[in-house]
């Protein structure tokens, strides 16, 4: 029963600061933005794509007001359209597509006529356009002085429930545009990167007669076993530099936290409670942060691994799980509704060690998986509400939420 409810909560100045603290953007003071197509290949059908694209990469950098109209010209003229002299910046594209179908693109952004940056791009192919549009967005981030958003470049890895006890792992981009099924058949579950160029990553598989935990080289293809357990086999983090694992097992009926040497591949048990202990998160090079049952209700704890010292981090809600953390700040799950005969909202709040506030991140639906973007600038999420699974992206310095849907199949758990 104990493994049956650990699973369950594993799937389920200082002020000016702080990001607790609810700072929100007016719309209107934002400097706006439009785009000038002037591509040279494709179709209408793919060209409205790209569009759309860039479009939605630009307003998740909250820095800008996105004008949404698609408009034709020549790369080469000497002034933006007429329809968009009054805009604080243009952003003119071309696509073009090369003999050996390769996609190229030159872009301009432009401010009263003149050219004030500049850079062309090119990939093998179109099929991975977004990452393109991903790219541009993120070098006019950067032109702008705004701060770094690394993690808009960088992929996701998410386990789909596509039917009862089947499952598939794919490989996509934040906005779900590009997806790559790379493990598919039986049971496959909690895909985590196994370091930060994202070449391979780990995952449970219940295919076996234990769960077993394995490795897979996106590079080489080649897959391997780094350990099996008995009740329960989940590798919930993998620290910086991709040399320890925590792992949540069950060995003996009683789940607990454990740390895992990749080199040695010794395993050490971190928790001894005799109750539920899972998902641990390490924060910094001595602790972690997990979840556990020891108040009589799931909530967030840290662990000093050196003292075993054990500490509460999180006193609002009766019922909190999946946790994240990024220097200061934990994000966690909670549930705020206890309804017996409907469905149960479950929110995200954001808490700073370093103050007493709290901030709700989301208002309706499951929210879950959360996790810190590499530079803790954004969170990414998912949310199931009327029976459809999105992954959420939350801009916390801008206040400011954006969900991308899944087309089809649930999201069982995510990494970034």
């Amino acid at each position: 029963m104990k493994i049956i409810i650990s699973i369950l909560l594993i799937m389920i100045s200082i002020f000016a600061n702080d990001a607790t603290i609810d700072v929100i953007k007016k719309a209107d003071t934002l400097p706006s933005i439009a785009l000038e197509d002037a591509s040279v290949s494709y179709d209408s059908t793919f060209k409205v794509k790209f569009f759309k694209s860039l479009v939605a990469d630009l307003n998740v950098l909250s820095i800008f007001n996105v004008d949404r109209v698609q408009r034709n010209v020549n790369f080469d003229a000497s002034s933006v359209l007429v329809e968009n002299k009054d805009m604080n910046y243009v952003l003119r594209y071309k696509l073009s597509q090369d003999d050996s179908n390769s996609l190229s693109l030159e872009m301009k952004l432009i401010s009263k006529d003149n050219v004030v940056f500049n850079k062309n791009y090119k990939v093998n192919s179109s099929d991975i356009y977004m990452f393109v549009s991903h790219t541009i967005a993120y070098d006019i981030n950067n032109f702008m002085g705004e701060s770094p958003v690394e993690w808009i470049k960088r992929k996701v890895i998410f386990s789909r429930m596509i039917s009862p006890q089947r499952s598939e792992l794919v490989v996509t981009d934040y906005t779900l545009t590009y997806q790559h099924v790379v493990v598919k058949g039986g049971f496959n579950l909690f895909p985590k990167w196994s370091n930060k160029e994202q070449s391979a990553f780990y995952y449970t598989s219940l295919n076996e007669t234990k769960p077993t935990l394995k490795h897979i080289d996106l590079k080489t293809g080649k897959s391997k076993v780094i350990k099996s357990s008995d009740g329960m086999m989940i590798c919930s983090d993998v620290n910086e530099d991709g040399s320890k694992l925590l792992f949540t097992m069950a060995p003996n009926g009683q789940p607990d936290v454990f740390i895992y040497d990749v080199k040695t591949q010794n395993t050490k048990k971190l928790t001894n409670y005799g109750g539920i202990d899972v998902s641990g998160q390490f924060m910094g090079s001595d602790s972690i942060i997990f979840v556990s049952d020891r108040l009589g209700y799931p909530n967030i704890f840290s662990l000093n691994i050196n003292s075993g010292s054990v500490a509460q981090m999180v006193y609002y809600g009766k019922s909190n799980s999946a946790c994240s953390v990024h220097g200061k700040y934990v994000v966690y799950k909670a549930r705020e509704s206890s309804d017996s005969f409907s469905n149960n909202t479950f929110n995200l709040h954001l808490v700073s060690m370093e103050s007493d506030f709290i901030r709700r991140l989301t208002a309706v639906g499951v929210n879950e998986f959360p996790k810190f973007s590499i530079d803790g600038d954004a969170i990414i999420f998912v949310k199931n509400y009327q029976s459809q699974s999105s992954v959420g992206i939350i801009r916390l310095n801008h206040n400011k939420n954006y969900l991308f849907p899944l087309q089809f199949g649930k999201i069982q758990s995510i990494d970034w």
